[in-house]
């Protein structure tokens, strides 16, 4: 089959974001033998265009859309970004009668509602580069599709749960001649590197167990490198590991950076870091590999908060953790999550006063947390009548401390305005 996937993501934001995912599907599909496309909107200046021109020269018999943001997750000056998937659903309706199939991370959250609002005809939540092609074969046989894990109709039909696999070397990995013209222009954009894929946190506010599932599964590191040198071949040199949590299992960290040591890569990376499991030798080695920054997500510095937020470290394990992050050289981008059940105009100041005392080269601050389905946040939101028990969550909709919101923007500008590396 001819099979055309579009990312309709059109967010650049601070940093060019490729799309990784859409492209690991294209290999899956391409693998199982259909001539497949893809087209990556976010570089297109006339994506419109872009796109009829695609499916006038193509012909697709499958059409995927790529969702990969619901929203920006800002509380004060929201935007909605599935109407940037509807445009493109409709103008694929106008130009084909292929079937419209979505997927992405944005569509695994809520796989319903927003195949319902986009109105294609079916989409795969979870992994699809296996349950794409398992469906392209049936579309392809005459067959009906049937109940595939993952797999959701139009008018309510399917929503069988996902099947997530638990070898990711399975899998293939996409040829860089797919993603490489998503990062044309953008020189210091990074190659984005999924090592593993699940979070066995808890976090009370995440998406990313529905995404991904709560069971880390990873390749191995030589197949991770293989394809890093692959890309450096290429003249690309910096990468970032999107991993949620690059030091769970640390002993798996620790065989990726020896292995990218073992290699000779000439490559610098950044990832994100979860403050516990750090030693001072696992930070000396990630240095050495070539990590140059990390994101630490520590959200809070209260220890009461972070309790409660589900998080398994406290403030003193945060503080360590950055210490030896700082000693090996390895630049710290913090995060804050502010505004959360419990918060307090004290707590609030407890984690400013914990955020400036690291000394972090720069802090990300949120305000207002972003209410998914299923999770504890959710619940609590419920429960104090934030949202109603059958609230739809497709469009944003924020849990905030009460009474809170003004208060902590103008406490968060404050500290802005004497730290120049605090972005709000």
């Amino acid at each position: 089959m001819r099979v055309l996937l579009v990312s309709a993501n059109r967010e650049d934001g601070d940093m060019r974001v490729p799309a990784l995912g859409m492209a690991s599907v294209g290999a899956a599909a391409e693998r199982a033998g259909h001539d497949t496309r893809l087209l990556d909107l976010m570089i297109e200046t006339e994506p419109r265009r872009a796109l009829e021109k695609a499916i006038a020269d193509f012909g697709p018999d499958a059409i995927g859309i790529s969702v990969r943001n619901i929203d920006n997750q800002c509380m004060r000056h929201p935007r909605f970004l599935l109407d940037q998937a509807r445009d493109a659903v409709a103008l694929c309706r106008e130009a084909s009668a292929a079937p419209i199939i979505l997927g992405g991370a944005g569509y695994s959250i809520l796989p319903g509602p927003i195949l319902e609002y986009l109105g294609a005809d079916m989409g795969i939540a979870g992994e699809g580069e296996r349950g794409f092609p398992e469906l392209l074969a049936r579309i392809g046989a005459g067959l009906d599709p049937g109940a595939l894990p993952g797999l959701y109709r139009a008018g309510g039909e399917g929503g069988a749960p996902c099947a997530y696999v638990q070898d990711l070397d399975e899998l293939p990995l996409p040829d860089p001649r797919l993603l490489a013209r998503s990062l044309a222009g953008a020189a210091d954009a990074p190659v984005p590197v999924q090592s593993r894929r699940g979070c066995p946190l808890a976090c009370s506010y995440c998406s990313t167990p529905t995404i991904e599932g709560r069971i880390v599964r990873r390749r191995s590191p030589e197949a991770v490198v293989d394809w890093m040198a692959r890309w450096t071949a290429e003249g690309f040199r910096r990468f970032y590991f999107v991993d949620n949590t690059f030091n769970l299992p640390a002993d798996y960290a620790a065989d990726l950076c020896g292995a990218i040591l073992r290699a000779r890569l000439d490559v610098d990376w950044r990832c994100i870091l979860v403050p516990v499991d750090l030693t001072p030798e696992l930070a000396e080695l990630m240095a050495r590999a070539g990590c140059r920054e990390v994101s630490l997500g520590f959200e809070s510095g209260s220890a009461a908060l972070l309790r409660g937020m589900g998080k398994p470290y406290d403030p003193v394990e945060v503080r360590l953790a950055s210490e030896r992050l700082r000693h090996a050289g390895i630049a710290r981008m913090g995060f804050l999550l502010l505004g959360g059940p419990g918060e307090t105009e004290a707590t609030a100041r407890e984690s400013l006063d914990f955020a400036e005392s690291l000394e972090l080269e720069s802090l990300m601050i949120t305000i207002g947390v972003r209410i998914y389905p299923g999770t504890d946040v959710a619940r609590f939101a419920r429960g104090e009548g934030v949202i109603s028990s059958d609230a739809e969550l497709l469009h944003p909709r924020f849990y905030m401390a009460r009474g809170l919101e003004d208060r902590l923007h103008a406490l968060a500008a404050e500290r802005q305005s004497r730290n120049p590396g605090w972005i709000l």
